[in-house]
């Protein structure tokens, strides 16, 4: 599986951005997918995650009620719509493939696209 991430971009505190995250490989649609966050000098940190089987979501506390993580298999496309944006969600996001089943922990994760740049402005 290989992905790729777009989307990023500079915006202004309260806007909104969408991620996409484009995968090849005809098993994507069995793989729950995740995105992440990193920047500089910190771990890569857990933003949300959608289930392949039955689409069930999850969301690190900082985000839930502002981001929305869904999948379009048809297109093996996963996106991450961001409103409500803040500047310290200003990060490189990443989209992962799951590997297991904990969706937390981005050791978990077997495959990552190359990450994309949100930088929220105040």
């Amino acid at each position: 599986v290989q992905l790729q991430a777009s989307g990023g971009g500079l915006v202004q505190a309260g806007g909104s951005l969408r991620l996409s995250c484009a995968a090849s490989g005809r098993t994507f649609s069995r793989y729950d997918m995740g995105w992440f966050r990193q920047v500089p000098r910190k771990e890569r940190e857990f933003v949300a995650a959608i289930r392949w089987r039955g689409g069930s979501t999850y969301y690190a506390d900082s985000v839930k009620g502002r981001f929305t993580i869904s999948r379009d298999s048809a297109k093996n496309t996963v996106y991450l719509q961001m409103n409500s944006l803040k500047p310290e969600d200003t990060a490189v996001y990443y989209c992962g493939a799951l590997s297991s089943h904990y969706y937390s922990d981005y050791a978990e994760y077997a495959y990552w696209g190359q990450g994309t740049q949100v930088t929220v402005s105040s």
